[in-house]
């Protein structure tokens, strides 16, 4: 089973995903055809997604990395990107079983009436797998590994229901749609809390721009395009040393300063092709479990993040954090882990985010430089594990290079829900784990008696 999906795991999102969606598809009563045309545009949006990611990846990294040695930014923890998170996911028996598992747990959820989110969002079921192998390196057992996983997916789907609403309002055509991935839902905990303290300070409540505002107040300036080509601009030239570099290297810098804008203009493009191939996925979803599943109305269906990510304000925040993030890893004390390859995920920081700050740039830029300085400790707390997890799992091509003392990803480490559950279980015991169970069963509680509510 583990070579199975090691092997599935390797033929990534772009192959995967649409088998999976035109299996799915054809089984819920989607003509083959329709099925296929539907998977073969989230394969699509999912190859645009990967080549205009790592265009940001390719030219932002040598940028990056030139400032990094210029300004002596060097620290211990390097950063391997989410792919080593997901090979190790499958790297073990957690990984092998963890779908069939957290889909069994999910019809069990329905049936009980503590959600109504039906997740076939497949691909980030890594995210709850890695946990599972994350734990199960740190004690050596399954068991445990296979609670750590379940609360967490548990705790995901009950966030998902409740943030549903505000989701499906904020975000245009997302009716009926929710997001259970423990990475995005991480943060809207952060984003209520500070939007809860933002909002009691004089003045800053007027401070309401979003990405439109933007465009109309400031013209070309607001534009998410123009802003990629000036940042893109500003990274190029603070890797230079001196005016006479500056001059030399004009321009490699445009050249950067337009491919950061070509960024931020292609992924909404990229983005409407997910929409367009998972609605009729998303439809036929819904209507066949509440056909199956009498009573079982409100239904939303757990979708990937991917879907939002080109929203402007998400656009906008993402590129203006990640200079600041960049600088503020070297000047934090305790911070040990210096973001690179993770920068180009900085996308899917704010998906569940928006709906809670209204797409208002100001606030949202504050939730994530607070969340991402958060996150940047808890990566350094588990890097030790996450580094022990690559070498335990022994995955091809997976290593942390040569003059580092581990490795580890924002992508996953820095999310709330995963440290939290991490620890409880590892560190705590069974005291902690007894404690986040009961967690995800209050949780579970105040999803039932909500669901009732809505009846």
């Amino acid at each position: 089973m583990e070579a199975v999906f090691k092997y599935v795991i390797g033929l990534g999102a772009a192959v995967m995903m649409p088998v999976i969606f035109t299996v799915l598809g054809t089984l819920i009563g989607i003509k083959f055809s329709k099925a296929l045309q539907s998977g073969l545009r989230v394969g699509v949006g999912f190859v645009g997604l990967g080549v205009v990611t790592a265009l940001l990846t390719s030219n932002l990294g040598p940028a990056l990395k030139g400032m990094t040695e210029l300004y002596h930014l060097n620290l211990p923890y390097f950063d391997l990107g989410w792919p080593a998170a997901a090979a190790v996911a499958y790297s073990c028996a957690v990984g092998a079983f963890i779908i069939p598992v957290c889909l069994g747990v999910n019809v069990v959820m329905l049936v009980a009436g503590v959600t109504r989110t039906v997740n076939i969002d497949l691909w980030n079921y890594w995210h709850f797998a890695f946990l599972g192998a994350m734990v199960y390196f740190a004690t050596g057992s399954l068991a445990w590994a296979f609670y750590a996983s379940i609360v967490l997916y548990v705790i995901t789907l009950c966030m998902a229901d409740f943030t549903a609403r505000g989701f499906q309002s904020y975000y245009k055509d997302m009716e009926g749609i929710s997001i259970p991935q423990p990475f995005c839902q991480s943060f809207t905990p952060f984003a209520v809390a500070i939007c809860w303290v933002l909002d009691r300070i004089p003045g800053f409540s007027k401070l309401d721009i979003d990405a439109e505002g933007m465009k109309r107040k400031f013209g070309l300036l607001g534009e998410p395009l123009f802003l990629g080509l000036v940042i893109g601009c500003g990274i190029g030239t603070l890797r230079c040393d001196s005016w006479t570099a500056v001059v030399d290297s004009i321009p490699s810098i445009l050249k950067l300063g337009v491919t950061v804008g070509a960024v931020m203009e292609l992924i909404p493009r990229i983005t409407a092709l997910f929409i367009e191939g998972l609605k009729p996925i998303c439809e036929q979803t819904r209507s066949f479990v509440e056909r199956r599943f009498a009573g079982l109305k409100g239904l939303s269906i757990g979708m990937s993040p991917a879907l939002v990510i080109g929203h402007p304000t998400t656009l906008v925040v993402s590129i203006l954090l990640i200079p600041v993030i960049l600088f503020l890893s070297v000047s934090l004390p305790g911070n040990k882990f210096l973001p690179l390859a993770s920068l180009a995920g900085m996308f899917y920081l704010f998906p569940c985010v928006l709906p809670v700050t209204k797409g208002n740039v100001p606030k949202t830029f504050v939730v994530g430089l607070v969340t991402l300085v958060v996150g940047l400790f808890m990566v350094t707390d588990l890097t030790p594990a996450f580094t022990k997890a690559i070498a335990v799992a022994d995955c091809d091509g997976i290593a942390v290079p040569e003059g580092f003392a581990g490795g580890a990803a924002l992508d996953f480490a820095s999310a709330l829900w995963c440290w939290l559950i991490y620890h409880l279980t590892v560190s705590l015991k069974w005291i902690g784990a007894i404690g986040a169970g009961l967690l995800a069963l209050a949780m579970c509680a105040v999803n039932f008696a909500r669901i009732r509510k809505m009846r």
